[in-house]
């Protein structure tokens, strides 16, 4: 990932040991400057750290192309593993306008710590597209309910949250829902 953290943080007068210390927990400038140099890889946590010290959001420190997009070399399937017939890519999935973000801290039911969960917001008269589907769904004191959208009753919603055991919500009349479309997963 290329990013701009000596550029943001040149914008802000900063140096590294001010980067550095304002870091929780705090770190060396020394480590800033690889993640800046790009000699040491900025994870998804170190991004953020860094965005809370640097007073910006994550998303200002991130230089993303307009869309990446991959040649499919290989398909999996049940004889094994096979050329395509015909070239096919893959496009690096982004989030659209109305695109949202979740992100894994603590492994849960079928979420892992690290994994990225793309949702896309829908206003009320949608709702009924995400049902049985996993949906974010905003709640009054700027907190969130998450889980499995099993039944919808007028302005009721009925959540289902991840992990076994967990017991049934109730929401009502929320303004907006947000429907799970892509979980990005990082291995090993």
């Amino acid at each position: 990932m290329k990013t701009c953290i000596r550029e943001v943080r040149h914008a802000r007068g900063m140096t590294l040991q001010d980067v550095a210390e304002r870091c929780t927990p705090p770190t060396t400038a020394q480590t800033i400057g690889r993640l800046e140099t790009g000699s040491r890889t900025v994870s998804i946590d170190w991004l953020n750290r860094i965005a809370a010290a640097l007073d910006v959001d994550a998303a200002d420190l991130v230089q993303a192309p307009e869309q990446l997009v991959l040649d499919i070399i290989a398909l999996l399937g049940p004889e094994g593993v096979a050329r395509p017939q015909q070239q096919q890519i893959a496009a690096l999935p982004r989030p659209g306008h109305e695109g949202l973000t979740m992100l894994v801290e603590f492994s849960i039911g079928e979420y892992r710590r690290g994994d990225m969960i793309w949702l896309e917001k829908l206003d009320r008269k949608a709702f009924g597209r995400a049902l049985n589907r996993d949906v974010l769904v905003p709640r009054a004191g700027g907190r969130f309910a998450f889980g499995r959208l099993i039944d919808r009753d007028a302005n009721r919603l009925q959540l289902l949250p991840p992990g076994q055991g967990s017991r049934q919500q109730v929401i009502v009349d929320p303004p907006w829902i947000a429907v799970t479309i892509q979980l990005l997963r990082p291995l090993g």
